[in-house]
């Protein structure tokens, strides 16, 4: 596909889970794609050089969101600015400081550079965390998380996600930058990268054999072909602004179980809940017209929990026919390049 004229543009951690995706999309129309990376010779950043398009019209640049510089350096030129890269760590000295820091710096880089837009990729952790919330309220893009709520339970990863944010609609209104923000949910589907990411562990611990049994907890899905395209859209669309919520689909973990186990059956999927003495929670409503509105139509939650273990089988994370309801239990710390973080699969009513 040529190259789209005057269309350079820079995607920040451009090997992560949602950012990989995006890279691919903006390829596959034609984009030039500068994509940060801390070390762009790392075999784990080898999956973005395989993709098509990416031999012409990708260079990935060594950055780091606390080096303003080197920021710089890799958005000078560019029409546009996609700001995926984030901490992730339960660590609150490692996640909130360099968020926010990261976030003002790709800012004030997109300023100097003069980009036309930036689309900041936020997340359903700086909307929902809320006690206070009436349960029967629509979450929607008016909703920020309570602070005080976030640090008082410790759920560093949605305090950060939050702050970020609010850092960088403060910067971004300062330096006059025009700014868009995508608040995913959680995020399912296919991987690119050769690592399980946090949010595709949250299914695959369903399918392994190490979780007995699921929460009494609801959460919302998207697939992250969507999100990927959503960002597109965002920067596309002139008269997009304010934040945009990116979920498909609330369920119950009960009926994600029974999604996964009607599809493969052949996994020692989890039939108990870990809490059977209180109701089972309810879905919280939410709406994602925003998007709707702009042409965005989403992936079927059920198609999305599918993709996802196709992918994990086929990148061998996952046995493709084992014994049916085998004993085995093998560790998922060896699939991780990180820790596994607790509240980035947890967003839903606390429990």
């Amino acid at each position: 596909m040529p190259s789209v004229p005057g269309k350079l543009v820079c995607v920040t951690g451009a090997g992560g889970f949602i950012a990989s995706w995006l890279v691919k999309s903006l390829l596959e129309k034609g984009y030039t794609v500068r994509g940060t990376v801390r070390n762009p010779e790392d075999p784990k950043n080898s999956h973005l050089r395989e993709l098509e398009g990416a031999d012409e019209r990708l260079i990935l640049c060594k950055a780091d969101l606390n080096d303003y510089e080197s920021l710089r350096e890799a958005i000078n030129g560019c029409d546009g600015v996609f700001h995926t890269a984030s901490p992730v760590t339960d660590d609150p000295e490692q996640m909130v400081e360099p968020a926010v820091n990261g976030a003002k710096n790709v800012i004030r880089a997109a300023a100097e550079a003069k980009v036309r837009r930036v689309v900041l990729t936020s997340s359903i952790g700086a909307v929902y965390m809320d006690p206070n919330r009436d349960p029967d309220k629509v979450v929607d893009e008016t909703c920020w998380s309570d602070l005080d709520f976030c640090k008082n339970t410790k759920n560093w990863y949605c305090y950060g996600k939050a702050v970020a944010e609010q850092a960088a609609w403060e910067t971004a209104k300062e330096m006059e930058v025009d700014m868009v923000v995508i608040n995913p949910v959680l995020v399912l589907g296919p991987l690119l990268q050769p690592t399980v990411n946090a949010s595709v562990l949250h299914i695959l611990k369903y399918l392994t054999g190490s979780a007995k049994t699921y929460a009494n907890s609801v959460q919302a899905y998207v697939h992250v072909k969507d999100v990927a395209l959503a960002h597109i859209l965002l920067f596309e669309t002139p008269s997009a602004s304010g934040r945009y919520l990116c979920a498909e689909s609330v369920l119950h973990r009960g009926e994600v179980v029974e999604i996964l186990a009607k599809f493969f059956p052949e996994y020692p999927i989890p039939t108990k809940c870990s809490d059977e003495k209180n109701p089972r929670k309810k879905a919280y409503k939410f709406s994602n017209q925003k998007l709707k509105d702009l042409g965005l139509e989403f992936t079927p939650v059920k198609q999305c929990l599918y993709d996802t273990v196709k992918s994990l089988q086929e990148k061998g994370h996952l046995p493709i026919q084992p014994k049916m309801r085998s004993p085995f239990v093998f560790s998922l710390r060896p699939l991780l390049g990180f820790s596994v973080i607790k509240p980035i699969c947890e967003f839903g009513p606390p429990h």
